[in-house]
């Protein structure tokens, strides 16, 4: 197996920080921090609140594989894909909730365009993230 390409290295860390903060508002509300918690607005506050059990699965699934694919990316690990693939599954139960159930695209709409953009980039950056570790994957560079 030849050199890891210095890409593989600059997607692996910078994935791995875009997922943290994934990973540390799961683990701030999860654990009902309470300065988290009360930055939070109050529509996101009620729909936590409300959330059946499948969310709170769905979510969890969403966040942790996320990190743990990022996390496979730099041990060059080939079920680095698959780990996205699961995190993507998560994020789609878990938006059903937000979106549809919730109307959580109210909430998102009334903070704004940041808000908006932000929630767009995630299941993009998700998908290109699967796509990236697929390619990496069939070129062998992960094993």
């Amino acid at each position: 197996m030849g050199k890891t390409p210095i890409h593989l290295w600059i997607v692996g860390i910078v994935s791995l920080l875009w997922n943290a903060g994934g990973a540390i508002d799961y683990v701030m509300t999860r654990t009902n921090a309470p300065e988290y918690m009360a930055a939070q607005p109050p529509e996101r506050l009620a729909m936590l609140q409300d959330a059946p059990m499948w969310f709170g699965v769905t979510w969890a699934l969403g966040v942790w594989f996320s990190v743990i694919g990022s996390l496979m990316l730099l041990m060059r690990s080939r079920f680095a894909g698959a780990a996205f693939a699961l995190s993507l599954v998560g994020l789609i139960g878990s938006s059903v909730y937000t979106y549809g159930v919730a109307d959580g695209g109210s909430m998102v709409a009334a903070a704004g365009a940041g808000a908006i953009a932000f929630t767009i980039a995630i299941p993009v950056i998700l998908v290109l993230l699967w796509i990236y570790a697929r390619a990496m994957t069939r070129r062998g560079v992960l094993r």
